[in-house]
């Protein structure tokens, strides 16, 4: 039992990292910009999977979305394959981060509450709504139609400040509010419900040869796996878990007082918690340091030379002035004059931030002006 508890505590620290990991990627995508660091949306599968209708068509990706995005897709999808739901349970940062309010919840409440089955059970279709809702409108806007939504996003952008949150990101910042509540009184709030990530892998984990196994002649029925279990799948009275919920945590397993009662298997090859948990963060991790040695996994943009050819709408708010000039081939003095900006400020301002040095400049607008000359010329 004492190397089940470290199994646990391993996890959990896994899973901290990984939040860590992409809260700082975060916070040096608003720092940094778009052309330097990663958007929370290269970072999240689900941006793939909403990008290919335009990869398939088109053969380009959606705004924000990169071929790194699309490996990730690949990548847990086969996880899904192999392991179930195992990017759910042990790799993905919203995941921990419902957990970790859990634990917070768990310490004021004393308990975790669980939602009467009659309730539970339709409520658990809402992410199966969202996933074929999200990515209809997906398909339909040719865009990220789910950002201004998503409380991934709202997330990613807590370190821009309260302006972003309560503006572009308003709906998505109460979204992302009431998942932490939700996740303070029920565990994983967001994964059971909400998550359209969650429904579509809990549809691909239905072909895994993968599975939990009870041993009902060694079981002792103490109900510790229903307890443990973070989407309150009644372990103790199935013979196999093979729900599209599980998201193959292992913590039924580690919470096992019987050895071997509860069985993670591969067909029928038995599989340690620990093995489980490494092999999953091993595939994950070094099929993307492959793919990043290969030179095929792109998170971030090109970076804008001489030889760049840039379209006004292509214009992103981190992108400085002078990078801007580079890729419409206009001249600095020309950008500044047709945009109004004052010569005091810098070259190497973001295009987002010129409106800390004038007011009334807008990047939308700027869009249009810089439109409007391309299309005067032609």
């Amino acid at each position: 039992m004492k190397n089940n508890k470290f199994i646990k505590n391993f996890r959990y620290i896994l899973l901290a990292v990984f939040l860590v990991i992409i809260t700082i990627e975060a916070y040096l995508h608003q720092v940094l910009g778009g052309g330097k660091a990663p958007s929370i949306h290269a970072l999240c599968p689900y941006g793939a999977l909403e990008s290919l209708y335009g990869l398939i068509f088109s053969g380009t990706f959606i705004e924000k979305i990169f071929s790194g995005t699309l490996i990730l897709l690949i990548i847990t999808v086969l996880l899904s394959l192999i392991f179930r739901r195992s990017f759910c349970g042990l790799i993905c940062p919203f995941g921990a981060l419902q957990e970790f309010f859990g634990a917070i919840g768990k310490k004021i409440f004393k308990k975790r509450f669980i939602i009467p089955q009659n309730v539970d059970k339709p409520l658990r279709y809402i992410k199966y709504v969202i996933l074929i809702a999200t990515l209809y409108f997906a398909f339909k806007t040719s865009g990220l139609w789910v950002n201004t939504y998503d409380p991934w996003a709202a997330y990613g952008h807590i370190s821009e400040g309260i302006e972003t949150l309560t503006g572009e990101y308003l709906i998505a910042s109460i979204i992302l509010i009431i998942i932490l509540i939700g996740s303070l009184l029920y565990d994983r709030f967001f994964c059971k419900y909400l998550c359209p990530m969650g429904a579509f892998y809990g549809l691909i984990s239905k072909l895994s040869p993968s599975k939990i196994v009870r041993n009902e002649d060694t079981c002792v029925n103490c109900g510790l796996c229903n307890k443990n279990c973070p989407v309150n799948i009644k372990v103790s009275e199935l013979k196999e878990v093979k729900s599209a919920e599980c998201i193959s945590c292992q913590k039924c397993i580690l919470s096992c007082p019987k050895n071997n009662t509860l069985q993670f298997k591969v067909k029928n090859k038995s599989i340690k918690p620990l093995y489980v948990v490494l092999l999953v963060v091993l595939l994950f991790f070094g099929s993307i340091g492959t793919a990043k040695f290969t030179g095929i996994y792109q998170d971030t943009p090109q970076k804008i030379t001489s030889e760049t050819k840039l379209t006004p709408e292509e214009i992103k708010g981190y992108m400085t002035l002078e990078e801007v000039s580079q890729g419409l081939k206009i001249s600095l003095d020309t950008l500044y004059q047709k945009l109004n900006i004052p010569k005091s400020v810098s070259k190497n301002t973001k295009f987002k931030e010129i409106k800390n040095f004038a007011p009334e400049f807008e990047v939308e607008e700027a869009r249009e002006i810089l439109k409007n000359r391309v299309e005067s010329k032609e």
